[in-house]
């Protein structure tokens, strides 16, 4: 004979259903919206306010801050002097960046300063013009009382982008440290920034290691309906720039993205000097007025919010340096990557030639 049922018991067990499946509602939610994000097409935007009755002209970047400067200065009319096509383009993996540095038209685009080092290796026609990124790699945490390398001893920390930047800055920093990076930290390995953001959104991982402006997107989610019922709260617990200065007693930064002129570009000074002004003065109104920036340059970028592009620009690391002004940095820089994993830079270091002014 079965036994009465406990009546508040039972609502407690039926509360407690309710309230797993809302939570799973959420999380689904929040990670359909970042797979859509991801897989949504790169926007190929035509110039706005130039003049279009010249040769063609590209200009390109990943969907980072490195890229923002060029995107202002397009959508503001800033070359219309040059009478040019002017094309903005996102590129999003390797295989778009070596298809623009292939192509036959003349491009400036903005990149990693290590992959236009493995480039110019590669015989590949590229002449760097400019170092602007020197600081938007941070560990995001759970965790307040986190804030330093050595405190995630023995700790999980999702890494995007296996054997590229992050990750090889990251190694460097550890082993600088003492540490084993096998043995004394958990790595989990993901694709991209927005796999590291739905492991971290969702509960599945308590730390990851971000660049911005993926840092900035996933402290806005996390505070922001309907994932702010289940996302935990976030903290921006280590600046890899800080840990960088205090490990190898230089300043808190690092060379890490500027703008490369590519193909039939590297010959063309007149063409790299005005760019390179341009993208100088558009850096100069994006940090003096970042929610101006966010909404002018967000139509360009899919994957990211006006907010977001705003908020990074407030915590990215970006001053304009000529190439040939950053070189000691780029040296340094380029050697500690060379001895932790020589084929990010293409199997050796830049020759002198790689440094030359625009003259």
């Amino acid at each position: 004979m079965r036994g009465k049922v406990d009546a508040p018991y039972m609502r407690k067990i039926l509360n407690y259903k309710k309230k797993t499946i809302i939570i799973v509602l959420i999380i689904s939610a929040g990670v359909t919206f970042f797979a859509l994000k991801k897989r949504s097409p790169a926007p190929e935007l035509t110039a706005k306010g130039t003049n279009t009755r010249g040769a063609k002209l590209i200009l390109a970047g990943p969907p980072a801050a490195v890229s923002f400067p060029l995107a202002y200065a397009v959508a503001t009319g800033e070359f219309k002097d040059l009478d040019k096509d002017i094309e903005f383009k996102i590129w999003m993996n390797p295989d778009q960046l070596r298809t623009l540095a292939m192509s036959a038209a003349p491009a400036i685009v903005a990149m990693p300063s290590n992959v236009a080092a493995n480039l110019y290796n590669r015989n590949i026609a590229v002449r760097p013009v400019n170092i602007s990124t020197w600081g938007i790699l941070y560990i995001l945490s759970r965790d307040k009382n986190k804030t330093r390398l050595a405190d995630f001893k023995n700790q999980e920390i999702a890494v995007p982008f296996r054997g590229d930047m992050p990750d090889i800055v990251l190694q460097i920093l550890a082993k600088a440290q003492g540490f084993d990076v096998q043995r004394d930290f958990k790595f989990r390995y993901v694709a991209t920034p927005f796999d590291a953001l739905q492991l971290l959104l969702t509960r599945r991982v308590d730390n990851v290691l971000l660049p911005e402006p993926a840092v900035s997107m996933a402290l806005r989610k996390a505070g922001s309906y309907p994932l702010k019922i289940i996302a935990p709260t976030l903290f921006r617990s280590v600046s890899l720039q800080k840990e960088w200065g205090n490990i190898f007693k230089r300043d808190a930064s690092m060379p890490q993205a500027g703008i490369v002129a590519v193909g039939k570009a590297t010959h063309d000074l007149a063409l790299m000097n005005r760019i390179n002004a341009g993208y100088t003065k558009a850096l100069a109104v994006c940090k003096a007025d970042p929610v101006k920036c966010g909404n002018t340059v967000a139509p360009y970028f899919d994957l990211l919010t006006a907010e977001a592009i705003a908020d990074s620009m407030q915590s990215s690391q970006l001053n304009v340096v000529a190439i040939d002004k950053a070189q000691v940095e780029l040296k340094d820089f380029y050697k500690k990557l060379f001895e932790a994993e020589p084929a990010s830079i293409g199997g050796k270091m830049p020759a002198e030639d790689f440094y030359r002014p625009l003259q």
